[in-house]
């Protein structure tokens, strides 16, 4: 399995000038742990995380930059200025991670997983060129792991079949932003949450009714009301 297989596509990002409550409230809303900040021109700038945001000091959480003070003597002035900027700036720009570890829509599993352990990080974008086409995350790399192990051959039609149960999932109406689908060996696995048992069926359905589906493992879980109107609030 590569990264295509299992990544995310629709990826939320924002722009330089996002303020950094837009951007919080956005990790909060999409329950996701970071957001790539993409220019004008669509490429890349950087990611900003929810590490990036706790660290800052009007995060209440004792933020700001703890380095030793002879760290601080020989880094540059510009360096020094960027620290500062992301430490008390009001724009995701100024406070993304710019040096983002990224991978090719081709890499294994087994070199994602290296990466993420290497740099201790939790997602990595996807990249097709100097295009963001995905990212992929601790979630979908163990997704697409444990697809893999119950699968006993992956197949070359599997990509072209995940592409086809997400579509047939839109086109259902199920109304969730999260759920995604791994495919493996013909065999679609559900992951994510929906937001009821009805909504559940319906996903499982249209995964099932995709031709070239041999079966759908359902590992679907429920998100309540309670969190839902959490999740959307403003």
């Amino acid at each position: 399995m590569q990264a295509k297989d299992v990544m995310t596509r629709n990826v939320v990002t924002v722009a330089p000038d996002a303020p950094v409550t837009q951007v919080a409230r956005m990790l909060i809303n999409r329950r996701i742990s970071a957001v790539p900040v993409v220019d004008a021109k669509g490429r890349l700038a950087g990611i900003v995380s929810e590490g990036d945001l706790m660290r800052r000091p009007d995060a209440g959480t004792g933020g700001g930059r703890h380095g030793s003070w002879w760290l601080d003597l020989i880094a540059s002035s510009e360096e020094r200025m960027q620290q500062f900027a992301k430490a008390h700036g009001q724009r995701a720009g100024d406070v993304m991670t710019r040096k983002v570890v990224t991978v090719s829509e081709r890499a294994p599993l087994d070199e994602i997983a290296a990466l993420l352990e290497k740099h201790r990080i939790k997602r990595v974008p996807v990249m097709r060129g100097a295009k963001l086409v995905g990212i992929v995350s601790r979630a979908n790399l163990l997704q697409g792991l444990a697809a893999r192990s119950r699968a006993r051959r992956a197949s070359a039609k599997d990509p072209q079949l995940r592409a086809r149960v997400l579509a047939t999932i839109r086109s259902s109406g199920a109304p969730s932003p999260f759920i995604d689908v791994v495919v493996s060996g013909g065999v679609a696995h559900l992951w994510g949450g929906a937001y009821s048992e009805d909504e559940k069926a319906a996903i499982r359905a249209a995964a099932a009714s995709t031709p070239g589906i041999k079966a759908v493992r359902d590992n679907l879980g429920l998100i309540s009301p309670n969190a839902r109107a959490l999740m959307w609030a403003e």
